[in-house]
């Protein structure tokens, strides 16, 4: 096996899968997601994750050695099976999720090397369904010490929404990214009665002491709540073939934003574009060139 190179830029934790979709497979898991979009970005990154001993582990490996994305911290579990995902799609192409339990990446483990390249990042990338098992929480609590940049990306999939925990993921969150949807059920799970967004996102960063939100919006756009003010970014209307994976989309370009120095404008309107792009798309990981991105946002 042919390892991309350590000393990556960003590295995702967390689940990767396969997206059991009524046409055939694909995969996915937002670490996944966003690792593959980041790659293609021209950010070097890697993934800490777990896979089973089985074909569909095997089939996950060969496509990140396709795509480039480093997989030197990724592990392998002989007793538990690599994750699977049963997505099914409503009249609007929205997807819902039949997350399966326990699979290999509920049983990530602590070791020094890990630690070390998540130190050496510039990004660390989690998300909220990662901790919903014991092992892998405890893991991610030990990297979250880093200084590293922590951008969290809240997923809240019942039934594994627990106040407590994500009440210590977002303590610990330098960025966090929400949809509409997420935002207003964190406010409710911690007491807010705020009903205007502003509102919702001060109560937020105040209670949690959160540097900077992102909010996604579908067609609306998503809105950036940044250390140096507020900015807006807009969505080109577009006819969307799935939304699986393109909050991970924009959240890998929002990054990409961060890691070349745009101006704040110039990250939300970029990652604004990307989610729309990959909506145009099928699955969470279509294959393109980043001319053919660069190409609609010029439309």
């Amino acid at each position: 096996m042919n390892e991309v190179q350590d000393n990556h830029h960003a590295i995702c934790y967390g689940e990767i899968l396969w997206d059991v979709l009524p046409d055939g497979p694909q995969p996915g898991g937002a670490p996944l997601n966003v690792a593959y979009h980041l790659n293609k970005l021209g950010v070097s990154t890697g993934i800490i994750s777990k896979v089973g001993e089985d074909i569909n582990g095997y089939q996950l490996i060969k496509l990140l050695e396709k795509w480039g994305v480093g997989q030197s911290l990724l592990q392998y579990d002989s007793e538990y099976d690599t994750s699977e995902v049963r997505v099914i799609l409503n009249e609007e192409n929205d997807a819902s999720y039949e997350i399966l339990y326990p699979v290999a990446w509920d049983f990530i483990n602590k070791d020094d090397k890990t630690a070390n390249e998540v130190n050496e990042a510039s990004f660390l990338v989690y998300g909220s369904l990662s901790s919903r098992n014991k092992t892998s929480r405890d893991t991610l609590s030990e990297l979250l010490e880093t200084g590293a940049t922590r951008v969290l990306d809240i997923n809240m999939r019942e039934p594994y929404v627990k106040k407590e925990i994500l009440k210590e993921l977002l303590h610990k969150a330098d960025i966090v990214k929400f949809n509409l949807s997420e935002l207003k059920r964190c406010n409710t799970l911690f007491g807010s009665q705020f009903s205007e967004e502003h509102d919702q996102i001060m109560f937020l960063r105040e209670t949690f002491n959160i540097p900077e939100v992102v909010v996604t919006k579908g067609e609306a756009g998503a809105s950036y709540y940044s250390r140096s003010g507020y900015y807006h970014g807009s969505c080109p209307p577009v006819r969307v073939v799935d939304t699986i994976g393109s909050g991970d989309a924009f959240l890998a370009a929002f990054i990409a934003g961060l890691h070349y120095h745009y101006s704040p404008q110039e990250v939300i309107d970029n990652a604004a574009a990307m989610g729309a792009f990959v909506a145009t798309r099928k699955g969470g990981c279509p294959e393109y060139q980043i001319t053919d991105f660069l190409q609609f946002k010029s439309q």
